[in-house]
């Protein structure tokens, strides 16, 4: 686990992607894993379902550093009213992909911001439409060897080798990686977090 003594802004996940997201952002931040248990979570519609598993993250971390601000989030894909999350073999991810292969999918991002001390709690989803192109057997095969697709939702990953399958995204390109950045700085901007000199 990497923490920091700053903890002023903690993000509760060990998502190097997040991670990354977040500094390339300017931000400093501490990072302190969720413990909560997401099969806790029932399944209900998909926008209800990942904003639910961010609350969930979010509260979990900031019970116990009720003075920080605290981001929570999580992401799946949705194609066909079936959700994709990680991929559990290379099977699994094989299906994912000649699913998504040819067609349309929604990345579904839900965040919470939250500080217990200041009894603030923001939670929402963001859809980003993302379309593929045509994949052959032999090119799915080549890309799960990488084996990039494992530990991503819906099996690839856009910020890395995945790109090459994308041909079309609308919406934001941050909550695909992981995090909607520019959602997330604009909260922390009005709760007066953030703020910038003149």
């Amino acid at each position: 686990m990497e923490t920091a003594i700053d903890t002023q802004l903690i993000l509760a996940s060990k998502s190097p992607r997040r991670k990354e997201l977040l500094m390339n952002a300017g931000l400093s931040f501490s990072i302190i894993p969720s413990m909560f248990d997401e099969k806790s979570v029932y399944v209900s519609d998909p926008e209800t379902y990942v904003r639910l598993l961010s609350e969930g993250k979010a509260s979990d971390v900031s019970s116990k550093y009720s003075d920080s601000w605290v981001i929570g989030a999580d992401t799946i894909v949705l194609i066909k009213n079936k959700i994709l999350e990680k991929p559990k073999s290379k099977t699994d991810a094989f299906n994912m992909l000649k699913l998504l292969s040819g067609n349309e999918h929604k990345v579904l991002t839900g965040y919470c911001i939250c500080c217990k001390t200041k009894n603030r709690f923001f939670s929402e989803t963001i859809s980003t439409e993302v379309s593929f192109k045509k994949l052959d057997d032999k090119e799915i095969k080549w890309y799960i060897n990488t084996k990039e697709p494992f530990g991503k939702a819906g099996a690839y990953a856009i910020q890395g080798m995945g790109i090459r399958f994308v041909t079309k995204i609308k919406g934001s390109y941050s909550s695909v990686v992981g995090l909607p950045v520019c959602e997330v700085v604009s909260f922390l901007k009005k709760e007066s977090f953030l703020n910038y000199p003149l």
